[in-house]
């Protein structure tokens, strides 16, 4: 049995479907009640906290691997619960920030313990430490509801986004196989694209003649104070217009991991039209 955190999230739901799918036990934790229903018919949906190791007992029955979120309160508590419930490895869900070591960067910081405990656990483990997604380009919708232009930050900073079916996909490896043990995947998509050029790409998959616009760095910070705390704006601040963090390299890793080339923006918008289409 293998449980999946994040059960409905972009690369969680990812993961629930591709072990569901290929016939592998799966336990979904989801927040609440009414997430079930968002998950396959075959997949067994339990309702837990990351911030609340204790709810998470029942669901560890009989686990034998664990795709973990990072930056949870308890997590250490977790891990030992999970050691002594018999789970055999767990794959860290973590960052493109983590292999720098910065805990002066918030972002980074929690991603840095969490692979810390993870190692500290004794239990064996994968991380995953992969790009920005390309799903963030559905923050756009609210935007392309409104009319044909859209507003981001950091225009001149070219990122190779990864479609998180791949992060899944290595996952769904390194759950399923004890070959991946004590290996850190750095992980990014096939193309390095400014935010520009990724819209040119859904406006061809959707049929729309839309328009990007970049925003100033005082309004970007403005607008995204708006939704996270001020050190996690110093934090993407401090990733992509101070470098700190490197994106916009494409790395091999999916390929050399799963045998074949990551998937393109150009496919995760084809598949995705349909989400843009209803705005």
């Amino acid at each position: 049995m293998y449980l999946v955190t994040g059960a409905t999230g972009n690369v969680g739901g990812e993961l629930v479907r591709a072990l569901s799918g290929a016939g592998e036990p799966v336990r979904a934790l989801v927040r609440q009640e009414s997430d079930r229903s968002q998950l396959p018919a075959d997949a067994e949906g339990v309702v837990g906290d990351l911030n609340q190791p204790e709810t998470l007992t029942p669901a560890l029955a009989e686990v034998t691997g664990v795709h973990l979120l990072a930056g949870y309160e308890g997590l250490a508590e977790l891990l030992a619960e999970m050691r002594g419930a018999g789970v055999e490895r767990v794959v860290l869900q973590s960052s493109s920030a983590a292999p720098g070591g910065d805990l002066t960067n918030a972002v980074a910081k929690y991603h840095i313990l969490s692979e810390r405990a993870v190692r500290e656990s004794g239990i064996p483990w994968t991380f995953l430490q992969p790009n920005s997604f390309m799903s963030n380009a559905l923050r756009w919708l609210p935007q392309l509801e409104a009319g044909d232009v859209v507003r981001d930050a950091f225009p001149d900073v070219p990122v190779a986004a990864i479609d998180p079916h791949d992060v899944a996909a290595v996952s769904a490896l390194a759950l399923t196989s004890g070959d991946h043990e004590e290996n850190s995947y750095r992980l990014s998509g096939p193309d390095s694209q400014l935010p520009a050029e990724r819209l040119a790409i859904l406006a061809q998959a959707l049929g729309r003649d839309l328009r990007f616009e970049g925003q100033p760095d005082e309004e970007a910070r403005a607008e995204m104070s708006e939704n996270m705390p001020a050190e996690y704006v110093d934090a993407f601040f401090r990733f992509f217009r101070d470098g700190d963090v490197d994106e916009s390299t494409v790395l091999p890793t999916v390929g050399e991991v799963l045998g074949r080339e990551p998937r393109s923006f150009e496919e995760w918008a084809v598949e995705h039209a349909d989400a843009f289409r209803q705005a």
